[in-house]
């Protein structure tokens, strides 16, 4: 895992845990705010999964060079 697939699954269960208490006092706003924490998280981790992904293609693409 890299960090932006960590830090975006950590922003992402904080904006689900905001929203929920949110819910729970009765306010709108904080819900809202963390509706848009979770969408901020997940492309976060979406963007450390495809750079991940990219890195270990490379690393495949090495390890195939080098063993010809």
């Amino acid at each position: 895992m890299n960090k932006d697939q960590v830090k975006g699954k950590a922003k992402e269960i904080g904006g689900k845990i905001q929203q929920e208490a949110g819910e729970l006092v009765g306010s709108s706003k904080q819900q809202a705010k963390g509706i848009k924490n979770q969408i901020e998280g997940k492309l976060q981790k979406g963007v450390g999964d495809a750079r991940e992904a990219v890195d270990d293609a490379i690393d495949n693409a090495i390890d195939k060079g080098n063993r010809q």
